[in-house]
């Protein structure tokens, strides 16, 4: 009976080295997933505006100031400020990018309501970030819609061709899902392993 206790904990042994290697092999797949999307998704990002987002406020500001999180390429650079419309523009001049910051001068703002802030900058890495905030004007003011500010570019810069220019923020980059595809493969492969060992080697003429 020890015997055949030792002979059948040979395998279970067999089974649980298995099993440890594939942890392993699924903890630096994980690992190698974590550092290869991290730069695909290393692009500049909003931290704070003036006005803030959401905010509700009774007076506009002068401009409009949007604080990223690192320089921003003075590139192709949008900023639009459309009222409770959605379509009037009350932008008051070409936006200017100064290190991390982008901002334009504010009309003077009309109709109470909501104002939505579009804008479009070209971060460090040369990929084009979007996206929109708002805010709210809770009393009226004595300001009229502006015709709509083109985007601003470098000198000598069409802004057909800056447009044209800017990468994809996702051009070139490797999806997450094919990481995780392969992942999924690995740990496959390694339970197939893990059991072909737990059986232990085939007996003669079995």
């Amino acid at each position: 009976m020890r015997l055949g206790n030792r002979v059948s904990a040979v395998p279970r042994n067999r089974l649980l080295v298995g099993l440890f290697r594939i942890s392993q092999i699924v903890v630096a797949v994980v690992f190698g997933i974590l550092v290869l999307a991290t730069p695909a998704n290393a692009h500049s990002f909003l931290v704070s505006s003036t006005p803030v987002n959401d905010s509700s406020i009774a007076n506009a500001p002068a401009e409009i100031v949007l604080e990223f999180n690192e320089p921003l390429d003075t590139g192709f650079t949008e900023l639009a400020v459309l009222g409770p419309d959605g379509s009037s523009h009350w932008e008051g001049g070409k936006p200017s990018i100064t290190g991390p910051d982008l901002s334009a001068p504010l009309a003077r703002l009309g109709p109470a309501g909501k104002y939505t802030v579009q804008y479009r900058v070209v971060s460090a890495d040369g990929h084009p970030v979007s996206g929109s905030l708002a805010f709210t004007l809770t009393q009226p003011g004595p300001g009229s819609a502006v015709p709509a500010v083109p985007a601003s570019a470098p000198p000598g810069t069409p802004v057909a061709a800056a447009q044209m220019a800017a990468p994809s923020a996702t051009g070139g980059e490797v999806p997450v899902w094919v990481w995780i595809a392969a992942a999924v493969v690995l740990l496959i492969a390694g339970a197939l392993v893990a059991a072909r060992i737990g059986r232990g080697p085939d007996r003669p003429g079995s």
